[in-house]
C-alpha cells in the first residue's frame, strides 16, 4: 500500500471489514432511513436549475430503490445509468430495477444501463450517490472515482450519515466499558474540503437531525443490522455471547422514555458539488487526458459562440 494510503483513510474504518460489507447483499429492501434520506435528497433537486441529459445512480440496492425512482420521475427524459461496483450485488440490482414488459413505466421511461463500463466516456450530468459514502474504507478514492463519472459542467448529489450518529448507543458502550460501538464519522466541512481536492467546484453542504424510536431492543438492533455494521478497528473481535446480548437490551430497556419507545439520532448530511471546467497548469511539459481536451475545446466553442 502506498505510503499516503493511510492519510486518505479515515483511521476508524478497518478497510477488509468495510469490503467484507460492500459485498453483503441486502436482506430485503432497501432500508427505510436510506429510502427517506433520498426522498428528502431529492426533494432538493428543485433548487438546482440544472437539468440532466444523463444520470448514474451510484449503489441503489443499499442506496434506496424508491429514491432511483423519483430521480427517473424528476429527470424522465434523461437517460439513466445505474452503477454496482460490487459484482456480488449487480444480478440482484438489475432484477430489482427490472420493468416488466406489461408496465406502461417500460414505455414512458428511459432503460436504465448497468455498470461502470456502459456510462459514456464523457461522463453523466449528474451522479447520484445516496448512503454510501460513510461507510468508504478511502472516502478520498471513491470520490475521486465520482468525478471521473460527472461530465464537464455536471454535478454530484449525495448523503451520507454524520458524526453524531448513534451517540445515544455511543455512550452506552462508553459507560459499559465496551469497544467502540461503531466507526467514527466524518464532519460535513471535511467533506467539502475532500470534495475540492478531488476537482469539485463551488460545494455546498446541509445537515440534519433525523431521531428514530423503537418499542423494544430486538427491533432497534434488527434496523441497525440493515443500516450497515462495526466498522471500527478497535470493535470486539469475537463472537458475543448471551450474557453479553442480554446485558445490551437491559441497557437500551433502560433508555425507553415515557412512552416507552428508544430512540437514536441520526445526523445526516447532504452535498452536492459541480465539476467545472478542466484547467491545465502551465509547464513545459504538460498531460492531458483526451476527454479533457474535448471538454476544453467544447468550452472555448461555446464562449466563442
Amino acid at each position: 500500500m502506498p505510503s499516503h494510503e493511510s492519510t486518505r483513510r479515515p483511521p476508524t474504518i478497518d478497510a477488509a471489514a468495510a469490503a467484507r460489507w460492500a459485498r453483503t447483499l441486502p436482506a430485503s429492501n432497501s432500508p427505510w432511513l436510506h429510502e427517506e434520506v433520498g426522498r428528502r435528497m431529492e426533494d432538493r433537486l428543485q433548487w438546482i436549475k440544472a437539468q440532466p441529459r444523463s444520470w448514474a445512480d451510484w449503489s441503489p440496492l443499499r442506496g434506496g430503490l424508491e429514491a432511483h425512482a423519483l430521480v427517473a420521475r424528476r429527470y424522465r427524459e434523461a437517460a439513466s445509468h445505474v452503477v454496482e461496483p460490487e459484482p456480488p450485488l449487480q444480478a440482484a440490482t438489475a432484477q430489482a430495477l427490472a420493468v416488466p414488459w406489461w408496465s406502461a413505466r417500460r414505455w414512458n421511461s428511459a432503460k436504465a444501463r448497468f455498470g461502470a463500463e456502459a456510462v459514456p466516456e464523457e461522463g453523466v450530468d449528474l451522479v447520484w450517490a445516496n448512503m454510501a459514502l460513510h461507510n468508504a474504507a478511502d472516502p478520498q478514492g471513491l470520490i475521486e472515482r465520482w468525478h471521473r463519472l460527472v461530465a464537464t459542467n455536471g454535478f454530484l448529489m449525495f448523503s451520507c450519515l454524520g458524526p453524531d450518529t448513534l451517540r445515544e448507543l455511543r455512550g452506552l458502550y462508553a459507560q459499559q466499558g465496551w469497544a467502540p460501538a461503531g466507526h467514527e464519522f466524518t464532519d460535513m466541512h471535511d467533506w467539502g474540503d475532500m470534495l475540492v481536492g478531488a476537482g469539485f467546484a463551488e460545494p455546498v453542504m446541509d445537515m440534519e437531525h433525523i431521531e428514530l424510536t423503537w418499542s423494544t431492543p430486538e427491533a432497534l438492533l434488527a434496523e441497525l443490522r440493515g443500516l450497515g455494521r462495526n466498522l471500527h478497528p478497535a470493535r470486539f473481535a469475537g463472537l458475543r455471547g448471551r450474557g453479553w446480548q442480554a446485558a445490551l437490551r437491559r441497557a437500551l430497556d433502560a433508555r425507553k422514555n415515557l412512552e416507552g419507545r428508544i430512540s437514536m439520532t441520526f445526523e445526516i448530511i447532504y452535498g452536492h458539488a459541480f465539476k467545472p471546467q478542466p484547467r491545465v497548469a502551465l509547464s513545459p511539459e504538460s498531460a492531458v487526458s483526451l476527454r479533457d481536451m474535448r471538454s476544453m475545446l467544447q468550452g472555448r466553442r461555446d464562449r466563442q459562440g
